[in-house]
């Protein structure tokens, strides 16, 4: 049993509490849940945090979150992130997305278009690491397929994000993915493979979905996709360096420096400019490194007051073993994006409390890493209200409510991890 020093106290998680209330409230009243930048609302429930338990004085209190803000796995995922963004940087401005799009379509039959989304999405989306980059990236085409077959492109787009979910709970260099194992203590490698066999079956049905929701389709794939193979190698080589189980700041950097050779090579990046892209990319992920930061204070001194130990004594009291303690951690996960709807700072705030339960239980960090980023994507790809649904709508003309219906991918994650869990093998 989990040694714990501090009394369970309900009322330390009032700084959550409150951060749920104004996202949510304001997402409410505006019917823009981005109205509120996510960062405000956290720094106000920090706020909250600072003024709760008058036994600790201010000095003790800033000792407490600079400890949880500068725990070795929150510095390594917040490094972590920006050398992803150099990576997506680079490559992006050497026309990889591109080039890797085009690619995948050039070599796909016809007839096999919307799975052929689908299928790229997932390829683009594990090698990016971003779900709305694979959006941004594949839309246009979703758009074309659908104006040259009379297809809906309802179905099209949903293949789209299928897709893109997929890749952004797979990915080595996916924020969610350096969260959670990050967070859960494992190593990105087993992570992977542990996830990759709860999701496939998931990924494999949806094709047959697509496949046959689309069995009559006819289509003719225009012959302009222009592409660039050596454009697709920074991709490749950060895939299988990862796979192989190289550290992932080496493939981030090799993955950085080959996109900016190719990029210079093929005239897409002015020699004048590498340092830009790189640094544009890495800028890119300030938002989510400084939430990092906050929520990291947020949860040490929510856990310092009593919030985790209070919401491990409720789990206990209703679950028993292993199977329940996933279970718990699954639950947990999807009630917590469903509430910040971002998968990212879902993970990085239900994280430390899955830690805490697979400890309890004995459950491997692997599990508890996979299941942790399952649930989130599994919220994240449904939710009306989510960057991913919102972003494909609008690159589309479309309401999310009228994607949501095709979105077979998230539930079927959803169905397979919950049997993944319930059929667990005993050792």
């Amino acid at each position: 049993m989990v040694e714990q020093q501090t009394k369970g106290r309900a009322i330390a998680l009032l700084p959550i509490g409150v951060f749920l209330v104004i996202f949510l409230g304001a997402g409410i009243i505006t019917k823009d849940f981005y109205a509120m930048p996510a960062i405000v609302g956290f720094l106000i429930a920090l706020f909250v945090a600072f003024l709760q338990n008058r036994e600790l004085t201010f000095a003790e209190k800033i000792k407490v979150i600079a400890k949880g803000a500068g725990d070795e796995n929150i510095i390594t995922m917040l490094l972590i992130f920006l050398c992803a963004g150099g990576f997506s940087g680079a490559v992006t401005a050497a026309g990889g997305v591109e080039s890797t799009v085009n690619f995948g379509l050039s070599i796909l039959p016809a007839k096999v278009a919307v799975v052929g989304l689908f299928v790229i999405g997932c390829f683009i989306s594990i090698s990016m690491g971003t779900s709305m980059g694979t959006i941004a990236a594949l839309a246009p085409i979703a758009v074309g397929i659908s104006e040259q077959t009379g297809f809906s492109v309802a179905i099209c787009i949903a293949a789209v994000v299928c897709g893109a979910m997929f890749g952004d709970n797979l990915s080595m260099i996916s924020d969610t993915t350096i969260a959670a194992v990050k967070t859960q203590g494992c190593e990105m490698k087993d992570k992977f493979k542990a996830n990759f066999l709860i999701v496939l079956p998931a990924a494999i049905i949806t094709i047959l979905i697509f496949l046959f929701i689309t069995r009559n389709l006819e289509v003719q794939i225009g012959n302009d996709l222009p592409y660039n193979l050596w454009k697709v190698i920074p991709y490749l080589v950060v895939l299988v360096g990862a796979l192989a189980g190289i550290n992932v700041f080496l493939v981030l950097i090799a993955g950085t420096t080959i996109s900016l050779i190719v990029g210079v090579t093929t005239g897409s990046i002015a020699v004048g400019e590498i340092f830009n892209v790189v640094g544009n990319g890495v800028t890119s992920m300030y938002d989510i490194t400084v939430i990092s930061i906050i929520v990291a204070c947020i949860v040490s001194l929510v856990k310092e007051y009593g919030g985790i130990a209070f919401i491990l004594d409720i789990i206990k009291k209703r679950i028993k073993g292993k199977r329940g303690g996933e279970f718990g951690i699954a639950v947990l996960s999807l009630l917590v994006d469903l509430c910040t709807a971002n998968n990212t700072v879902a993970i990085v705030m239900a994280g430390p409390i899955a830690k805490e339960i697979s400890d309890e239980f004995e459950i491997s960090p692997k599990r508890s890493a996979s299941l942790l980023d399952i649930f989130t994507s599994v919220g994240q790809g449904m939710i009306p209200y989510g960057a991913q649904l919102l972003s494909a709508a609008s690159l589309t003309g479309l309401t999310p409510f009228v994607i949501m219906p095709y979105l077979f991918y998230p539930m079927l994650m959803a169905m397979s991890g919950f049997l993944y869990i319930f059929f667990r093998k005993k050792k």
